[in-house]
């Protein structure tokens, strides 16, 4: 279990850092053509992958919790779900409102609400259940989300705020995700996560070429191909957060409950503060975003509180 938890804080850094990331290469190239980017290295790196097996003449091993096997109908139909909900229409909003607002607002938005989505529908999909400690968690979560995401002033998610379109594509990306998560949570009950991951890829990447095309950003996008800069941006979206990241995630899913596991997330934003920070990216940092991020944190330790033997411990490893 302690190696769960570690992997979770790992793919959390690696997360975080996406956002400033992007930020950057928003700099070269529009929003739909960097997701086009980051998947052409994702399924080229599951390509590769697949190629050297092959020639070495190994199958895939998995555990007694990862058994092989065909996707039957139901998998495929979830597949083209988390395609869309977790890489094509996920990046559009997500990567559009990174342009308008900045990295760090999108993390707090995807981070902070997306839990609380995923623990409603896993009371819905996997029955499961939520104590004291839990439902007081969310509930502080919110209140300091609430202070980070306004900095105290409810205006600036009003729609006459100049704002408000980079707000609006900011706050569709945790309900995407919390869709994603559920769908794949179902398929990988039964199925390989790299498998998963492979194909949720190799769909995303057709969709975004589609969106792409229609969106008449192609000849940018060509142009902009062999920019060094962009391609390590690049390598990094498609090689550490999704290859990697998401790999990570979907193991988390099925060792942890949803609602723990997605905890994890609301320390993400703190690190996409740190990095855009040290790298001077445009952020405005007030007095009520600190505190709404100290009363977050107060609500992971909150969420991860367990009651063991009639006696509480705090369980701490969600830091």
């Amino acid at each position: 279990m302690l190696r769960v938890y570690l992997e979770l804080i790992f793919m959390v850094i690696i997360w975080s850092f996406s956002f400033v990331i992007v930020d950057i290469a928003v700099e070269f190239i529009p929003p739909l053509s960097i997701a086009l980017y980051r998947f052409i290295i994702a399924s080229c790196t599951f390509l590769l992958i697949d190629i050297y097996f092959k020639i070495r003449k190994k199958r895939e091993i998995n555990s007694t919790n990862n058994i092989k096997k065909k996707f039957s109908k139901n998998d495929w139909m979830l597949l083209i779900l988390a395609s869309f909900t977790g890489i094509s229409f996920f990046f559009l909003f997500q990567y559009s409102s990174i342009e308008l607002i900045g990295p760090s607002l999108p993390a707090l938005f995807v981070c902070l609400i997306t839990p609380v989505i995923i623990t409603i529908l896993a009371l819905f999909f996997f029955k499961e259940r939520l104590n004291i400690f839990k439902i007081l968690g969310f509930i502080i979560a919110t209140i300091g989300g609430f202070l980070l995401v306004t900095g105290g002033d409810i205006t600036n998610l009003a729609p006459g705020s100049i704002n408000f379109l980079g707000y609006l594509f900011a706050l569709l990306t945790p309900i995407l995700w919390a869709v994603y998560s559920t769908a794949t949570k179902k398929i990988s009950k039964t199925s390989s996560s790299a498998t998963m991951n492979k194909y949720i890829a190799y769909i995303g990447t057709a969709e975004l070429i589609i969106f792409v095309l229609i969106n008449g950003e192609f000849t940018i996008f060509i142009q902009n191909f062999l920019n060094i800069s962009l391609f390590l941006c690049a390598v990094y979206l498609g090689l550490g957060c999704y290859v990697l990241g998401y790999y990570i995630w979907q193991n988390s899913q099925k060792a942890l409950k949803s609602s723990k596991a997605a905890s994890f997330l609301y320390v993400e934003p703190f690190f996409t503060l740190l990095f855009s920070l040290l790298l001077q990216r445009s952020e405005t940092i007030v007095l009520w975003n600190i505190i709404g991020g100290i009363i977050v944190l107060v609500a992971v330790l909150i969420i991860n509180y367990e009651k063991k033997n009639e006696t509480f411990s705090f369980v701490l490893t969600s830091l």
